[in-house]
């Protein structure tokens, strides 16, 4: 076995500590058991003890994590095992730099920024191009970042509506088992849009856009004939569209409008044999200018620490 190294930290106040540590120092737990080092603390200073690498590699995790702070951020057991997994790949002031980003600021006040690299790139990518497809995991931001920057273009009148749509596509259940008239029958689908207008603009500024049409949310059959401009349109679930579906969305687009199509493709509800519009747009539209692909992964995932650990195990057990 090789020698223990040890390094020091020196943290700025009691107030950073606290937040660095986290709640019952369940921060400082997840650094010691992802890193293999025991951390000791002495008031406001730090002691790492473990092998030289990985105790250099905590050393650079606090120092992030208390850059991050300073720059008015909240710590989650979230950036911390983002932190952790980017220094151990070698990134270099990846949460540092993230720190920075704002792209929102919600009705309550609080900051939207992105919490990953890839996420970052996904704001930029959506800023440059009329026509996003998003892919990726479930938990990696793709339909609430999108959300998020349709909501923006509107504030700064670079549209002047949203129109956001999914399939109504049974994943196991059937809808005609459900109670209600259509619109009942295809609320369930449409919630997950919802949920993140209410996050971003309030539940009752989100009611009033909606009663006057500025925001519209209606399944894709509903896009049927129509030219949408000066909208920003998006597409969740499209994994879950047909060949012919996606080309009736994306024939919608009119001037002044953008798109933005999110999907996982490792999670496609239609009948066996039947080909999904996402997978066939990515054969077909990659090399059309103004059309942009970004690919989100499970390094971007920002829910629970175990849903990355989830999705990679399903993955592994289906190779």
């Amino acid at each position: 076995m090789g020698e223990n190294a040890e390094a020091r930290v020196i943290l700025d106040n009691v107030n950073a500590a606290a937040e660095i540590f986290g709640r019952h120092d369940e921060h400082l737990s997840l650094i010691e058991r992802m890193l293999g080092v025991r951390v000791l603390t002495r008031g406001e200073e730090l002691i790492i003890l473990g092998p030289p690498e990985q105790t250099e590699q905590a050393r650079e995790v606090f120092k992030q994590l208390q850059d991050f702070y300073r720059a008015g951020n909240r710590l989650t057991p979230q950036e911390v095992n983002y932190a952790i997994k980017v220094v151990r790949a070698g990134v270099a002031d990846a949460l540092t730099s993230l720190a920075r980003d704002m792209t929102l600021v919600t009705a309550r006040g609080k900051q939207i920024k992105p919490k990953t690299l890839g996420q970052r790139e996904y704001i930029k990518v959506i800023r440059e191009h009329d026509i996003v497809f998003a892919i990726g995991p479930a938990g990696t931001g793709k339909t609430y970042l999108a959300v998020v920057m349709a909501i923006s273009a509107l504030r700064n009148k670079q549209v002047s509506r949203l129109v956001l749509t999914r399939p109504a596509v049974e994943a196991g259940e059937k809808l005609g088992f459900l109670p209600g008239d259509l619109q009942e029958k295809v609320d369930p689908y449409l919630r997950p849009l919802y949920d993140g207008l209410y996050d971003v603009l309030g539940l009752e500024n989100t009611q009033k856009y909606l009663e006057r049409n500025i925001i519209e949310i209606a399944p894709l059959a509903y896009m049927r004939g129509r030219t949408l401009e000066n909208a920003f349109i998006i597409l969740d679930e499209a994994q879950n569209t047909t060949c012919e579906q996606m080309k009736m969305f994306l024939t919608r687009l009119g001037f002044g409008s953008k798109a933005v199509i999110t999907g996982d493709i490792t999670q496609i509800d239609l009948p066996r044999g039947q080909v999904s519009g996402l997978v066939h747009a990515q054969k077909i539209l990659s090399r059309i200018e103004g059309v942009a692909f970004h690919y989100l992964t499970g390094e971007d995932i920002v829910r629970h620490p175990l849903v990355a650990d989830i999705i990679k195990a399903y993955d592994e057990g289906q190779q």
